[in-house]
């Protein structure tokens, strides 16, 4: 992946410091406590949930001097979900506001509730920002075996993927499905929101390909590699020895791929419409 020298954006802050408050990624993300450090992309209903914690962290700016290359590669990234889904909403008629990500270590609070760097990364719709620890970047290549930038780019792409659904309304049209559901229908709808985050990572990629002189062969297949390593079906083997699909929130290793691949293939937002393909669902 070609991203050295690109537009960095100016909508990432750093964290430092701890805070109290609930930890995020309870609610529906119940599937296996153990494991919640390998589920990325924390499910928006159950950040929710947990709302109200206090900003008990600091959040600061860094000189380029105090970056390293994986701050500069975030921001690249992120500047480039920002081109793609800018020029998107513009097409819809509807304007694209720029999430912030916070690149945390350790430990961060959020309008959702306080993580840690077990939490793995997650999108807050309460504060419409994208929380990172770099650190699951090591984990995803050295546990998952799913090395490399565009890996990494994807797993940021997936969470502006949950920024796209806060501003398309759909986030509060899931929350509101999802009232009064058993705990397996609301697993099953989770699964749906996830897939569709996916969709839309695959959508940026789709024009970033497209667009942009970045991706390099092997690129596309990196990031299949990282969706097929954090599906469900997968972790669970790895965690507990079987497979449990009723506690599935984020869908299969093959459901993944397939949704990213759709985005990717098609670059069709309106292709994305998990709700309806999987559950026979309307949101709009």
């Amino acid at each position: 992946m070609r991203w050295l020298g690109g537009r960095e954006s100016s909508n990432v802050e750093y964290s430092r410091g701890g805070g109290g408050g609930k930890l995020v990624g309870g609610g529906i993300v119940t599937l296996i406590i153990a494991a919640v450090v390998y589920l990325m992309g924390g499910n928006p209903s159950a950040l929710l949930q947990q709302g109200g914690g206090s900003s008990a962290t600091e959040t600061y700016q860094k000189t380029d001097a105090q970056m390293d290359k994986t701050d500069h590669f975030v921001k690249v990234i992120l500047a480039e979900t920002e081109d793609v889904w800018g020029h998107l909403f513009t097409d819809m008629g509807k304007q694209y506001q720029k999430p912030l990500l916070v690149s945390f270590d350790g430990e961060v609070s959020s309008a959702c509730g306080s993580a840690t760097s077990a939490t793995g990364p997650f999108y807050c719709p309460a504060d419409e920002k994208v929380y990172l620890d770099k650190s699951f970047f090591d984990e995803l290549s050295k546990r998952f075996g799913a090395p490399g930038d565009f890996a990494n780019a994807y797993v940021i792409a997936h969470e502006v993927g949950h920024h796209v659904q806060q501003l398309m309304g759909t986030t509060e049209k899931f929350e509101r499905m999802r009232e009064g559901m058993s705990k397996k229908e609301a697993n099953r709808l989770s699964v749906m929101m996830e897939l569709q985050a996916d969709f839309y990572a695959g959508i940026w990629a789709h024009y970033v390909a497209k667009t942009e002189n970045i991706v390099e062969a092997g690129d596309v297949e990196a990031a299949l590699t990282a969706a097929n390593a954090i599906g469900d079906d997968r972790l669970q083997k790895q965690t507990q020895g079987t497979v449990v699909p009723d506690a599935f929130t984020h869908g299969t290793s093959q459901q993944r791929m397939y949704w990213f691949k759709k985005g990717y293939e098609t670059g069709d937002v309106a292709q994305g419409n998990t709700f309806k393909e999987l559950g026979g669902l309307n949101y709009n």
